[in-house]
């Protein structure tokens, strides 16, 4: 793979970025609290990897997650990822959660169900922490059975899922513990 380049962007909740390379991208970064973070979390996530202006099909994926972030209903599936370093289960999950629109929600067993065996919910779990295009693959619109939110490995942990289903307009009926442990 080649050296990926990346680029910070400004949200309505922070700055968030991105990194590519000729294949796709292949990272995506939540917002964080400042650009000075977000730059940091790219070099750290990308080592040498050099911060360029995004080509055309990368500044289109940047405008498409801002306006989602905005509340408008985007759909991220013209997004082409280069997925070389996924597992293929990982990869399988991903493609999923893909086609969940955004203001909708499903379950890791209904994820797992969709793979053909229910019984891999957690493994659809392990996965989805691993998610290195959160937003563009979004495993927020992704949550446990019952009352559970199921985890969420980005800063903010849970607040920060429970904020990406409200900015989308998701009914969850669900609240994040205090103690971050959902």
């Amino acid at each position: 793979m080649t050296t990926p380049g990346f680029a910070v962007f400004a949200t309505p909740i922070g700055p968030g970025a991105i990194a590519w390379n000729e294949r796709g991208v292949v990272g995506v970064q939540l917002p964080e609290e400042s650009e000075t973070a977000a730059r940091a979390r790219m070099r750290k996530r990308f080592p040498g990897a050099r911060e360029l202006a995004p080509p055309t099909d990368v500044a289109r994926a940047v405008a498409a997650v801002a306006a989602l972030l905005a509340g408008e209903a985007i759909d991220l599936s013209f997004v082409v990822l280069d997925e070389e370093r996924v597992e293929p289960f990982d990869r399988s999950v991903y493609a999923v959660a893909r086609t969940i629109p955004p203001g909708a929600t499903r379950t890791y067993g209904e994820i797992a169900k969709h793979l053909g065996d229910p019984r891999l919910a957690r493994a659809v779990g392990r996965a989805l922490a691993r998610n290195p295009f959160p937003i563009v693959v979004p495993c927020h619109r992704i949550l446990g059975a019952g009352a559970g939110l199921g985890g969420f490995s980005a800063p903010g942990g849970t607040k920060t899922k429970v904020r990406l289903l409200e900015i989308e307009g998701a009914a969850t009926g669900r609240t994040p513990s205090l103690f971050g442990d959902d």
